[in-house]
């Protein structure tokens, strides 16, 4: 706190307290308005937009049907949150938070619905036993995929908000949170300085979700702050990183859902394999 900002007894929302996303936020739950989903033709359909959340979700999809997991196959969905799209009334029955990734499960008898991202991962992971590593690693590997839920929070709402989002910049939270995020990449560093992935010997749902977050960091792809943090001097955290982001499905699963960068990196909805090579925003047009 400074000096300059005495908290009321009671707190009162502010509409126009502004920085980004501030026309998003609200401090109450509930759909704003009345809107169907679309629903396709596949066992799952996947409400997202390709955030660190949602690039997850969607790296594991593509992981999951290049390894031959044919029952994987979906329908990704874009919802624009800087329009409101996870205030809409179907968007709040698959996830009454309104936060995306969101998933409806329709591969069998009953549709299920699936939310918060970590939740999603483990489901599809469980549901084809893929990219779960060694049975005797799992507690492992649960441990850092929740550390990853965890800790995130800190890097995007603490450092993001404050660094890159926030009306203003301001010197006590950016230092405090660019100090807890550096800290989170020591973490890391340290861990994986003798080892190839995250918990085991076996690439996991637990690297998919950290690298999300802190693998774009490490690349010099969140919030314009490499230089301000360092990440180069984390190179155990880079070498892992890069090593991912090689990976074809990932690079698959980066385009889906995006709306921002090269426009041939762009899926906005992706509905097919072959919509990699013929649907994105180069080939189809702004507009689209």
């Amino acid at each position: 706190m400074t000096d300059s900002y005495t908290p009321p007894r009671v707190w009162t929302w502010d509409k126009e307290n502004g920085g980004a996303f501030a026309s998003t936020n609200r401090p109450i739950a509930g759909p704003t308005h009345e809107k169907a989903l679309p629903v396709g033709k596949h066992p799952f359909q996947l409400y997202s937009l390709a955030t660190p959340n949602g690039v997850k979700v969607n790296v594991l999809f593509e992981e999951l049907l290049a390894a031959g997991h044919a029952g994987a196959e979906y329908d990704a969905w874009l919802i624009r949150i800087g329009d409101g799209d996870q205030f809409g009334s179907g968007f709040t029955e698959v996830n009454p938070n309104s936060k995306i990734p969101a998933l409806m499960d329709r591969s069998g008898p009953t549709p299920v619905r699936v939310f918060e991202s970590g939740a999603i991962l483990l489901h599809l992971a469980e549901k084809f036993d893929a990219f779960l590593g060694a049975p005797e690693d799992r507690p492992e590997m649960l441990s850092w995929l929740f550390w990853q839920m965890g800790s995130a929070p800190y890097l995007g709402g603490g450092f993001g908000h404050f660094y890159a989002y926030a009306p203003e910049p301001m010197e006590y939270p950016i230092n405090r949170f660019a100090m807890e995020a550096k800290r989170q990449l020591d973490v890391l560093d340290r861990h994986l300085a003798d080892r190839e992935w995250m918990a085991g010997d076996s690439y996991t749902i637990a690297d998919m979700a950290i690298w999300a977050w802190y693998g774009n960091l490490a690349l010099g792809r969140a919030y314009d702050a490499a230089e301000f943090l360092d990440v180069a001097s984390y190179r155990n955290v880079v070498k892992w990183a890069e090593k991912i982001d090689a990976r074809p499905a990932v690079k698959r699963g980066r385009m889906v859902n995006k709306t921002s960068g090269d426009p041939a990196t762009q899926l906005h909805e992706r509905h097919d394999a072959s919509d990699f090579e013929t649907q994105t925003q180069d080939k189809i047009g702004p507009d689209a």
